[in-house]
Order: structure tokens, then sequence, then C-alpha cells
């Protein structure tokens, strides 16, 4: 948001690099631009002319219109200074540098006049821009699957040669996890930009971009060291103070296990009596408890007092979010709550600025121009720990994919059963692998499923089974073929239980129709050994036989 702007003379430098050519604007010919900066990254947008006069016997010529009217993926580079300051001291002056990735364009020819048939003499260039994790990773809808890697090894495995990252965040992201599941389609919403900011909202980290760097930061809390930048007050208009809405709720944290349900409560200072958030878990698992317990009380943050400044002219000392600044020492900055040379971290910055003389011969070529200039600064108390976050589509799932049951018992053609017993937890569970990523194996519960508890019938080795694949979670959703020898044919209308390790090494009973009657058979089958009970009618027949090779 900016406000009514004031005049002031920049040097606004713009550089495109398109078709893998760096092409720089003078910043006389820059007509317009805009740039909201955030915690998180930035987007803006800039305007400019180029001489293309060759026709009316000119000698300028645009070298940008070839490679812009390409769909190469093009770079663009803002940089902003002062030319004066107020102070008395005059400081050196520093300048805003932002470097994005054009996401939209626009071209308009502008020839010398109005009458049909008049030569070109200017092309008046626009283009969009945002960081590169927004505009990339917003179009970037990876469904994987990762079993013991780490956060910080999925965002590698992403972040290509536009996104860099630092990390300072290990509780967060260095450690090994048995899943990550990735279920990201374009027909759900959530890219893997949503999937990033969701991941930090979740679990009370900070995502901060570094101006200076041009990196992003994943860390456990906000910067809070560096010098202070001294603001001074004749380059700023108004000053307001903002007091955002607190919290008045209360967190539960619900377990809703059977055995050993428990609510842990998270109280707070500024709470209302009775209005409360629940959150609710269903875990065997007491650690897994107590560490909600810490995420949850980690992310109920009171906010405080916020200041939004409105600005003459653009600082003599450029500013980026993140950055430390006091307020100046004098009286009227001690107002209304404020105290004089306070500290605060600059959060978010919107700045536009329109040429005073927008004809394209206007400032031709200088080294800066007049712009309607408007600047709007949002601070905040440099202990703050909220973290400020775009909106985003938060990511759902299950997906579900195939997978086979593993087992390690028995020889491999036997179809044995297995429970892998966790050593961290004591949990058992099912592995199973999954073809379509490479064969690597999940954990999956190891529990009746959806038969009733005093049917034992654990899924066997190499059973197809559809799997239900959360974020750090799978289980089996059910399954989805008939074990090799089971199916009894059509016409007999048979049903079938087939236990044991093989077909030739176990126990099958059947029902099925002969001639329209019913027939019962029981055999037990190891080998050449049998031994078979059959009711058919007017037959009970009990059987015990070595049958030939």
């Amino acid at each position: 948001m900016t406000t009514g702007g004031f005049d002031d003379k920049l040097v606004v430098s713009v550089t495109l690099t398109a078709g893998g050519t760096a092409h720089a604007i003078p910043a006389g010919d820059v007509k317009s631009f805009a740039l909201e900066l955030r915690p998180w990254g930035f987007e803006g947008r800039v305007e400019f002319d180029l001489a293309d006069n060759t026709s009316a016997g000119g000698m300028e010529t645009d070298a940008l219109k070839a490679a812009f009217l390409q769909q190469d993926l093009m770079e663009v580079q803002l940089e902003l200074k002062s030319t004066f300051t107020d102070t008395a001291k005059q400081p050196a002056l520093t300048s805003l540098k932002i470097k994005g990735l054009v996401s939209e364009r626009t071209l308009v020819e502008m020839p010398a006049t109005t009458a049909p048939g008049a030569p070109l003499l200017h092309r008046r260039y626009g283009v969009t821009f945002q960081d590169a994790a927004q505009l990339l990773w917003s179009q970037h809808f990876p469904c994987i699957l990762y079993t013991q890697k780490s956060m910080k090894d999925v965002l590698d495995a992403h972040k290509g040669s536009h996104i860099a990252f630092n990390y300072d965040w290990s509780a967060g992201l260095d450690s090994t996890c048995p899943q990550l599941f990735l279920g990201l389609t374009p027909e759900e919403g959530a890219s893997f930009y949503d999937f990033l900011l969701w991941y930090v909202d979740t679990r009370n980290g900070v995502l901060a971009y570094d101006y200076a760097a041009g990196k992003y930061a994943l860390s456990t809390a906000k910067a809070a060291t560096g010098t202070p930048v001294q603001l001074v007050g004749p380059e700023m208009d108004q000053v307001a103070l903002r007091f955002p809405e607190v919290a008045r709720h209360e967190v539960n944290v619900l377990n809703a296990v059977a055995e050993g349900p428990a609510t842990r409560p998270i109280t707070q200072a500024r709470a209302v009596t009775g209005i409360r958030q629940d959150v609710l878990v269903r875990t065997p698992i007491t650690t897994e408890v107590d560490a909600r317990v810490t995420l949850e009380t980690g992310r109920l943050k009171l906010r405080g007092m916020e200041v939004d400044l409105t600005w003459r002219r653009f600082p003599a000392t450029a500013l980026t979010p993140g950055m430390l600044v006091k307020l100046p020492t004098t009286q009227a900055w001690a107002a209304a709550g404020l105290g004089a040379g306070q500290t605060f971290r600059v959060r978010s910055i919107a700045l536009r600025g329109d040429a005073l003389a927008s004809s394209p011969d206007a400032d031709h070529l200088a080294k800066s121009t007049g712009f309607d200039f408007a600047m709007h600064t949002v601070l905040e108390p440099q202990a703050e720990t909220w973290v400020e976050l775009p909106a985003y589509t938060p990511p759902t799932w299950p997906r579900y994919v195939e997978g086979l049951i593993v087992s390690e018992m028995g020889e491999q053609p036997h179809e044995t059963w297995q429970a892998y017993t966790d050593s961290a937890t004591s949990q058992d569970g099912y592995k199973v692998k999954v073809p379509l990523w490479q064969n690597q194996i999940v954990t999956l519960p190891f529990n009746p499923n959806l038969l009733p508890g005093h049917f034992y019938f654990p899924a066997y080795k190499g059973e197809r089974v559809l799997v239900g694949l959360d974020f750090q979670k799978a289980w089996l959703k059910r399954f989805l073929d008939w074990r090799d020898t089971a199916r009894m044919p059509a016409d007999g209308q048979g049903t079938h239980l087939l236990v044991g390790k093989t077909p030739e090494n176990g126990t099958s009973m059947r029902h099925s129709y002969a001639e329209g009657k019913p027939v019962f058979l029981l055999q037990r089958t190891n080998a050449k050994d049998t031994a078979r009970i059959e009711i058919k009618e007017g037959t009970l027949t009990i059987r015990v036989k070595e049958e030939p090779a």
C-alpha cells in the first residue's frame, strides 16, 4: 500500500537479461516502477523506453526487441538510489537492488506522430517480476516419495539453478524421516511453493528472503543482529501506530487413543476464559504428544505494536525487509507510546514512482530523472516473534498408490507375513515397497485393517495392496488381488479360504456347488502329503494320503 506521492529525483537503473544478453537501460528512460518487498520475497513492475529511430534517419536501434519477443526465461535487475539527502552529515547514499525473474511482459510501439504511416521512434517495454521461488515453485507440482531423507534433502532436490537457501533450522530440516511424500498435483491446487509455506507455518519456522545475498533463509527465529540504521526525520512524512488483533484463545492438545487418552492444555495471559482451539491427535506414542504440545506452545504468539511510516523521498540509506532501524530521538517521535531511539525491524516496504515527464524524449539517456514518488514501510519491534507469510493453499492428502507387501520370513516363494517392530516406538508395522518410486519402502500400521479383531489374517508377502500416503504417514487402504490358486470357477459359485505359505504347503477351505448342490472341502497339503475332509450330498469323506509324484 502506498499513499499520495512527493516529487523526488532518483537514479533508477534497470538491466534486463534476455536470451543470455544483458541489456542496460539508461536511468532517464525508466518511466515507472513499483515494488512490494516482503519478508519472504517480492513482486515488482517497471516500464522503460528504448529508442529505435533509424527509420526516421536517427542513429539509435533497439537491441532488445528480438529477444524480448521470445519465451525464454528473463531476469531483471532493478536498482534505486536517491540523489540527495537533507541530513547535515551527508552520509554515503546506498541503493536498493532487486533481482527477479520476469513473469509477464508488455510492449507498445510509439511512432513519431499519430498520423498514419508515421515512422517508429520508440518502444515502451513493461515487465512484471517476482522472486524466483514464488514464480517458479508456484508452477511446480511434484508428486514424489522420499524415504530416509530430510526436508533439507527435499528442498535441495527441487531448488534448481535459480533458487538458493541458507539453513539455520536443524530441528525442522536436518532430521532424517522415514517418509516424506509430496502429493502435489495441479488438480488439488497446492503447489510446491504452497507446500513450503505450509511447512514453515505449521512447524513454527521462519522463511526470510535475504535481499543483499539474493537467497532465502529457513530458520528457527528471526534475525536480531546487525547495526540499526538511524532514520532521518525530514525524509519521512507520517507515522501511525497499528495494534494487531490480540489472540484471545488457549490451546488444548487432545490425544484420542482409547488406552491413555489425554488433554494437554496450553495457556496464555491474554486469553478469555472458555475460548480455545483444540488440536486433535491420535497416537500411542507419548513423545509424539509431547512434541506436538511443544510445537503448539511455540505457535501461540501475541503480536506487538507495529509502526506505519510514509516517506517524503527515497531514504539516503536504502532499506529492505529484515533490516534493523532506529526512530529519531527527537521528542516528536516519542509520542503515543513510541520510545525515542527505539529499535525496530523492517517488515515490509511498498514503493512506486511515475516519471514526472512521461514522454519518450524527456530525460532520454539521462543519469537520473524526477518521479512522483510514494513509499510506505511497516516496522515491527525487534523482539517480535510473529512470522508473516503470504496466503497459501494448504496441501491435502492422501494420495493412493499401489504397493507390494514385504516379508523376509521363509524362502522367496513362501507367501509369509511379517510384523516389523520399530526400535524407537515399539510399534509393529508392515513394510511395503512402492514400485512407482524405485521400490522404496514405507511402513504401514500392523492392525486388523477392516476386519474385526478376532480375524487374524495378516497381509502376505508380495500381496498387491492400495496404500494411502500422507505427508509422513501411510496406511493400508485395501487389498487389490486374489492369492494364487485362491480364485474359484464362476460356474461353481465357490468361495475359498486359503492359508499357509504356498498352495503346496498350506490349508484350503472351499465351499462350492456341484450340480446345484453344496460341497464343502477342507484340505491340508504339504508337498505330496494331503489330508482332506469333503462333505457333499449323502457323503462324508475323510482321507489322508501321500499323492504320487
